[in-house]
């Protein structure tokens, strides 16, 4: 029985909610590949090594299924270390083919390190690949299953010719080492790694289901918002190419379905800051947009939505998100000193409400969160918990 799109979204939603449990200021990282997939467009990461760029695209693969493929690029990498070997049996035969088993011709979701270090062979074959999904290589002509390709970088290349290949990267985000105040959060993210196999799975089946809403979803409505948006980015001085500002619908549209809605409206319009492609312009879009991204929300990308917004609805999204779990991590009552850590981790959930809300605009979501906070701090007295 073929999946149903309400399922689909779902089924997403909550692989891609384990998926980005445990890594600290990456949630969102975790929510733009999957955007990326929905939407059949490429992501591009900026960012010092070592800041989980890998993890959070493994775990995203693990969430959606399918076949994965990942490789740290070199100057001296070949293209059989990507594309796969040339079947040596048929070269004899004079025959130029090659053998891409467990390769990224045949991935669905692709993680590419250092991605610009590539030479001119492996780039210029990589392109046809992101873009048309085929694969050229001798006498081999396949088409390629990827639904997404993450690369990633410790920066944006100033080489014109690779800048050109950049651009194949339709959205993209830049990642910072987590900062000091939530080093706690991290070490205790790093601590739970090994226990991902309980996280819940999505398959290639929803992911596609939610790829076809997406293509099929009418922009007519959300279109002269879209327009006026990009009017906005360029009388500040941010210039997007036509490709890019036509291919930015796709992530509107994929926003959308991810969100359960089948008509894309001017709260999906967040990724259009993703789109933007270096992060002094992003921070400019995020300014110049900020009436228009205040009215962002999207139930299964929060914390993509929060980032590129910073708009209230999304934020209240993902404050009522994390006072959820905080809720049903609750400690057995014998265990006083979990329980007094559980009790100071729903006073952070709450201060946060409070210092970001006013209590007459508190959004109804929130407003039930908080009395359920309220509820459970009130069971839960500061000596019982010390």
């Amino acid at each position: 029985m073929s999946l149903s799109f309400e399922a689909a979204a779902s089924s997403v939603r909550d692989a891609l909610t384990d998926a980005g449990r445990g890594l600290v200021e990456r949630e969102a990282m975790v929510e733009l590949v999957a955007l990326c997939a929905v939407a059949g467009e490429h992501l591009l990461v900026i960012g010092p090594p070592g800041t989980a760029k890998s993890e959070a695209v493994r775990r995203t693969a693990r969430a959606l299924g399918g076949g994965y493929f990942e490789y740290l690029l070199g100057r001296f990498t070949e293209p059989s270390e990507i594309f796969g070997p040339v079947d040596l049996r048929k070269l004899r035969e004079g025959v130029v083919e090659t053998e891409t088993a467990g390769m990224l011709p045949e991935a669905e979701v692709a993680f590419l390190d250092e991605v610009f270090l590539g030479s001119t062979a492996i780039l210029n074959t990589l392109l046809g690949l992101l873009n048309e999904r085929v694969f050229r290589r001798g006498h081999t002509r396949m088409h390629c299953p990827l639904r997404v390709c993450v690369g990633a970088s410790n920066a944006l290349p100033e080489d014109e010719a690779l800048a050109a290949f950049a651009d194949r990267f339709l959205a993209r985000t830049f990642v910072e080492p987590v900062p000091d105040t939530r080093l706690e959060d991290l070490l205790a993210g790093g601590a739970s790694l090994g226990r991902l196999e309980e996280a819940r799975t999505a398959s290639l089946e929803a992911v596609d289901v939610l790829a076809r809403a997406a293509r099929e979803a009418d922009l007519g409505p959300v279109r002269p918002h879209l327009a006026h948006a990009l009017r906005t980015l360029r009388a500040a001085g941010i210039g997007l190419s036509d490709r890019r500002m036509v291919k930015a619908q796709r992530l509107v549209s994929a926003a959308a379905a991810l969100a359960g809605r089948t008509t894309p409206s001017v709260a999906d319009l967040w990724p259009l800051v993703y789109a933007v492609p270096s992060k002094e312009g992003q921070a400019l879009a995020r300014d110049v947009l900020r009436e228009l991204l205040a009215r962002s929300e999207n139930p299964a990308l929060a914390a993509a939505a929060l980032e590129a917004s910073a708009g209230p609805l999304a934020r209240a999204q993902r404050i009522a998100q994390a006072g959820r779990t905080a809720l049903a991590q609750r400690p057995p009552d014998a265990d006083f000193e979990a329980l007094a850590s559980w009790r100071l981790k729903l006073e952070g959930v709450a201060r946060e409400m409070d210092a970001g809300f006013a209590p007459e605009s508190l959004p109804e979501d929130l407003q039930t969160v908080r009395e359920e906070l309220r509820a459970a701090l009130s069971q839960v007295a500061p000596a019982q918990a010390a």
